[in-house]
């Protein structure tokens, strides 16, 4: 099958983990990929596909939104008569293009599918950030425009739902990892820091991620000389928290890590991974840890709650994060067969569940399927 993705390359961010995984996964099924981004630069370059590129021009970029020049909807819209795809699938990056790809595929007569990645609270919460919720009621109807919309979990389907998106029109393939890349094995990175006891944070510094009140609870923890909490990711408040949360408390700041080896690396020699987010849509990083074979910590936010529901590691309450992870800290630090037994069950529930390879069937399912119900009517002569 002939498949146009837009998506994201960089910077980086859940989404371009996702469209990284997924056209990597297609193009080794036999489909031919193209690949339509906002970016000129490369983006871990040695881990892309080989595939066709169309560059469309932008104003901004950044993790969260995309601004695109008024020339990017023609660059679009050519692009894809060149191509002459069986389907588009647009990994939904937060720009304007999002609106008009609805209208664009209808002029050409393309079947359109969506990714919608937009995190959300929870079960029965409200949103809790105002620009969470103008994104949904904003994408809502357009997104019913779209011939099928990807959510990740069942609760972020009946919120769409609510909100007026056609309950037919909505397809759940949960996020998938790759168990063979992401797997327990050996590392030395408790060596490299010294450590008997490693604690993870891989994410966003932003204030959705809640990454204060992890850094609060450790402070307060009075955790043991050799346990080491490491903070992947860079973002807008790790200048304010770095300075009041370092080495001192055994708080390692490593900042962006470039190299996805270097995360395996990470995640392979932890012990345990901590996600204190107010909002999520289903966190790959929790996943990659979880096969990584880590003990999980995390919110009962997005769909991040269901993927460790029922044994598979530590759900916690958005309402008192700081609170609960001073108790579980300690715990976690003293009970290595704790996290021993927690480690196996994630990795279990990933294998169950969560698999790259569940994810790239069951997409190749819903291609099949929304091509099949679009008339043949494609002419590619005007």
């Amino acid at each position: 099958m002939r498949i146009a993705w837009i998506g994201k390359k960089s910077p980086f961010c859940g989404n371009v983990t996702y469209s990284r995984e997924i056209t990597n996964g297609l193009l080794d099924r036999g489909h031919d990929v193209s690949f339509l981004h906002f970016a000129q630069e490369e983006s871990e370059p040695n881990n892309w596909p080989n595939f066709k590129e169309v560059s469309l021009p932008f104003i901004y970029k950044s993790q969260v939104y995309t601004i695109p020049t008024f020339k990017a909807t023609k660059v679009l819209t050519e692009s894809l008569r060149e191509i002459k795809p069986d389907i588009v699938h647009a990994s939904l990056t937060l720009s304007t293009l999002d609106f008009v790809l609805p209208e664009i595929c209808q002029e050409l007569n393309l079947p359109l599918i969506a990714t919608f990645h937009t995190p959300f609270a929870g079960k029965g919460a409200k949103l809790i950030s105002g620009t969470q919720l103008l994104a949904y009621q904003l994408y809502a109807p357009f997104l019913d425009h779209y011939d099928r919309v990807i959510v990740f979990s069942q609760i972020q389907r009946e919120l769409l739902a609510k909100m007026g998106v056609r309950e037919e029109k909505i397809a759940v393939i949960p996020n998938g990892v790759d168990i063979v890349k992401y797997s327990p094995g050996v590392s030395d990175i408790k060596k490299e820091f010294n450590a008997e006891r490693l604690f993870v944070y891989q994410g966003r510094i932003a204030p959705e991620k809640n990454v204060e009140s992890l850094l609060r609870a450790w402070k307060q923890s009075d955790m043991d000389v050799n346990s080491k909490l490491l903070i992947v990711g860079d973002g807008p408040l790790r200048a304010s928290l770095e300075p009041f949360y370092g080495s001192e408390y055994g708080i390692i700041w490593l900042g962006f890590v470039a190299s996805e080896e270097r995360r395996i690396e990470i995640l392979r020699g932890a012990d345990v991974f901590i996600l204190p987010s107010l909002v999520e849509g289903l966190s790959l990083s929790l996943l990659e840890a979880m096969s990584c074979g880590l003990a999980c910590l995390a919110t009962d936010v997005g769909a991040d709650g269901e993927v460790l529901e029922k044994g598979a590691g530590v759900v916690i309450s958005t309402r008192s994060v700081r609170s609960q992870l001073k108790t579980l800290l300690p715990l976690f630090q003293d009970h290595p067969e704790l996290t021993i037994l927690l480690g196996q069950k994630a990795r279990k529930r990933v294998l169950e569940r969560y698999t790259i390879n569940d994810n790239i069937t069951r997409l190749e399912e819903l291609y099949t399927k929304v091509v099949a119900q679009r008339p043949l009517t494609l002419s590619w002569g005007g």
